[in-house]
């Protein structure tokens, strides 16, 4: 048993192959479980749903690992991931390490580190990006802990990252890998508006005939040329007008921590915050603010105002 276990890290540090604990496989677990198995990993996993589960508890999927284990946590922020690494935590072993990769808040990552420290369990937080075409072209993953904790989940970092030098990154210690990704989602709300208000200004403009061509010419020689605008095209062929969709768009969470963050640092973030707020305006179907600004233009200046 001792000479297999050796044989067994060995084969970890050099990262060929290993045995990972994946809890939810959920539309990014599933296809993460896929990639990593491609890459000649096992993978163990446990969703709540049986049809998508390789186990039925959480307790059997640690007792078919090998140690020291590494379990990967991809269920939603807040509750459901406190309450299974407070679960994993009571199962769990010195040296085995727990990944939180869903998409919670840096400062709970804290949180679970020291929680689980005091068990001699491992922590680290792992941000990833990549959406329904992670399982193809690979996702983006940035992740904070300390380094000997990172080096146990290695291999599975590196078989679910993109082909390249690039895509993976240590971003610092606990909490970075999360904060990291909430600023990637910041980003990703402004660049993403930015692209909304461009396309809405074109279809309002009589002189330009083809706003889908348009954005298709972008795709190449641009500065703006981005997989966003691809994506923006790709929409744009399926319903050229976007007649189709309702003007409604949800936030997940990520944009309003990374402005608070910014508040907290005292760092300007005007086109991510205005970003933010022009999801609010989307579910609006009649602005009550826009109410106030009518009755004041029509109280100074007598301006016209519709009634209902």
């Amino acid at each position: 048993m001792r000479q297999r276990r050796r044989h067994q890290a060995r084969h970890h540090s050099e990262g060929l192959v290993m045995e990972l604990g994946l809890i939810g496989l959920g539309k990014m677990g599933g296809n993460m479980r896929e990639r990593i198995r491609r890459a000649g990993h096992t993978v163990i996993g446990y969703d709540r749903n049986p049809d998508l589960a390789d186990v039925d508890s959480v307790e059997e999927l640690v007792t078919k690992l090998e140690a020291p284990r590494v379990v990967w946590v991809m269920v939603p922020a807040g509750g459901p991931t406190q309450e299974t690494v407070e679960h994993l935590a009571e199962l769990l072993s010195p040296g085995d390490v727990v990944v939180d990769g869903g998409n919670s808040r840096w400062t709970d990552d804290v949180k679970h580190a020291e929680l689980l420290a005091e068990k001699g369990i491992g922590f680290v937080d792992c941000g990833v990006s990549g959406g329904v075409w992670g399982l193809e072209n690979g996702y983006a993953l940035m992740y904070g802990g300390e380094a000997a904790d990172v080096a146990k989940v290695q291999p599975v970092f590196d078989a679910l990252k993109p082909e390249g030098d690039f895509g993976s990154v240590h971003a610092g210690k606990v909490g970075a890998g999360h904060f990291a990704k909430m600023v990637h989602n910041g980003i990703e709300y402004a660049m993403m508006q930015a692209f909304a208000e461009g396309w809405e200004l074109l279809e309002a403009a009589p002189e330009v005939t083809d706003v889908r061509e348009v954005f298709r010419s972008w795709q190449e020689g641009t500065v703006i040329r981005s997989w966003l605008l691809d994506l923006a095209v790709r929409a744009l062929d399926d319903d050229e007008h976007l007649a189709k969709l309702k003007g409604w768009a949800a936030d997940s969470g990520e944009g309003r921590w990374t402005v608070e963050a910014a508040i907290d640092h005292a760092v300007p973030l005007p086109a991510i915050t205005a970003s933010l707020f022009a999801r609010f305006a989307s579910r609006q179907d009649d602005s009550p603010q826009m109410k106030m600004i009518a009755a004041l233009r029509n109280q100074f200046g007598g301006h016209a105002v519709e009634s209902k």
